[in-house]
């Protein structure tokens, strides 16, 4: 594509340096020390870094163009625009034509179950005999038995996200199925891409460092909703306490349907159980009904399965088919995951209040009656932290004992996370407080009998720690079984 391509699609105020408008351009950049020859560097402006400061480094490194919001002294084209990070999207999606038209796109959004859904939902497709890549926290892979490819966010940056759509596509490769984090919507990081479905987990509280408050956070996830068109459909949990607005913001032309346990919905969960071996339930599809039984655990594998169910009903898969297919499912990699079976050691992603919630009570409802649920966590440090008393509180009501660590406490103390943590509990003479979290196993190790459950959250399938000065090599699963079995 040539700049004069470009120029012609774009949306912009202002034009400098016209005369070389006719280079052609080989890639996109937005990281000076990445650009290469005639890349079309953009100068993000984000939270912490004006990416107009780099923009000389880039041109050094061979940039042929520049999107700036501000004209620079620079001896190359410059395009003015309103925001680079709207733009930064525009010109991704032009640059690879467009590849997620091509493609049926379906979005998954949510504080919790983004990443199990979108698992979920990739298997039904396969179920049915359609390929379909996946998209998210893990990586992204082009069938369920692929292994996962890098991933730097849950939701790519515009460049990356748009290339793997290409690439998607170029391998014939029909559906795709993908993490929307509020973060990409928020950041436009998703502008351009044509969605055909969206699908809504739930929406408690989290990354109020970004967000700042809740209603922002809801007008970010909503932003996925709003973008869908005639023929689209929407997926939205019938019991989340924001439901109501999210259905406010679908336009009458898409296909809306709905599920919960709760409230009234399209399909509904009733008569659940829970034991060693996972949830049983019946679900009723439109009034009709069917014996569901997973080897996935708690209340939230319930509602997870339950948006896939409805997922498949708007695709017009075999309903039940892919009730089949959901029960041979074990669940996600560091999502309730046993590692360890005496006592259970459970470990898993949750790194929110709800989160937290959701599977200390799917740990209380296979912790035998003569034995104790331990709760070991930590909170993020660099990030919201009006949630840490919330979970120490969470912790101290539903576990039996308490053990606080480190998650990723990034440039913060450790420490003083905890002590944040700790403000939310009534009682601290009883939790263990152990900033190691290799030495916070141990004490765990030293303190479970054969029938306790012990629930390590926060880190789920991660394989690293950041600490201020440095990242190591971290994973939970590992130490368990290096410490529970000696592996």
């Amino acid at each position: 594509m040539n700049i004069s391509t470009l120029i012609d699609n774009l949306e912009y105020v202002e034009l400098a340096n016209t005369d070389d408008f006719y280079n052609e351009i080989q890639g996109i950049s937005y990281n000076s020390k990445k650009t290469q020859k005639d890349d079309v560097f953009v100068c993000l402006t984000g939270e912490h870094v004006d990416g107009h400061e780099y923009a000389e480094e880039a041109v050094l490194n061979g940039a042929c163009l520049c999107i700036v919001d501000r004209i620079l002294n620079l001896d190359i084209p410059q395009i003015v625009v309103n925001d680079t990070n709207e733009s930064l999207a525009q010109i991704s999606d032009l640059f690879y034509s467009s590849p997620s038209q091509k493609l049926n796109l379906i979005g998954v959004t949510g504080t919790n179950g983004k990443t199990t859904v979108t698992h979920l939902i990739q298997k039904l497709y396969e179920a049915e005999g359609q390929r379909c890549a996946l998209i998210g926290t893990l990586g992204h892979k082009f069938n369920s038995e692929d292994t996962y490819h890098d991933a730097k966010h849950t939701t790519p940056q515009a460049p990356e996200l748009q290339g793997l759509f290409y690439d998607i596509y170029t391998k014939n490769i029909p559906n795709v199925v993908m993490e929307v984090s509020s973060h990409a919507l928020a950041q436009h990081r998703v502008d351009y891409c044509d969605f055909n479905g969206a699908v809504l987990t739930n929406l408690t509280q989290d990354h109020l460092d970004f967000h700042i408050t809740m209603n922002n956070y809801f007008k970010a996830k909503a932003k996925l909703f709003e973008n869908l068109y005639t023929d689209d459909f929407a997926v939205i949990n019938a019991d989340d306490e924001y439901a109501a607005r999210f259905m406010e913001v679908v336009s009458p032309s898409v296909k809306l349907y709905t599920y919960g346990i709760k409230m009234p919905a399209d399909v509904k969960a009733e008569n659940i159980t829970f034991n060693h071996q996972g949830a049983s339930f019946v679900c009723d599809v439109q009034g009709k009904k069917y014996d569901v039984n997973l080897m996935m655990n708690g209340m939230f594998s319930v509602y997870n399965v339950l948006a896939a169910i409805t997922s498949a009903l708007a695709l017009g898969f075999d309903i039940q088919n892919s009730i089949k297919t959901l029960e041979t499912m074990r669940g996600v990699a560091g999502r309730f995951e046993i590692i360890v079976q005496k006592p259970m050691v459970i470990v898993d992603y949750a790194h929110t209040p709800d989160g937290l919630e959701n599977v200390l009570k799917a740990a209380r409802e296979i912790t035998p009656n003569d034995g104790k649920l331990f709760c070991i966590f930590g909170c993020g440090g660099d990030r919201d932290a009006t949630k840490r008393p919330k979970m120490g509180a969470i912790a101290e009501n539903l576990a039996d004992k308490v053990i606080i660590t480190s998650d990723n406490p990034r440039s913060e103390d450790p420490h003083q996370i905890i002590t944040d943590i700790l403000a939310g509990l009534k009682n601290v003479n009883d939790v263990v407080v152990e900033p190691d979290r290799e030495l916070a196993i141990k004490e765990a190790y030293k303190l479970a009998n054969a029938n306790d459950v012990v629930l390590i959250a926060g880190k789920g399938h991660e394989d690293y720690q950041i600490l201020a000065d440095k990242t190591i090599h971290f994973d939970d699963r590992e130490k368990v079984r290096e410490i529970f079995i000696g592996e």
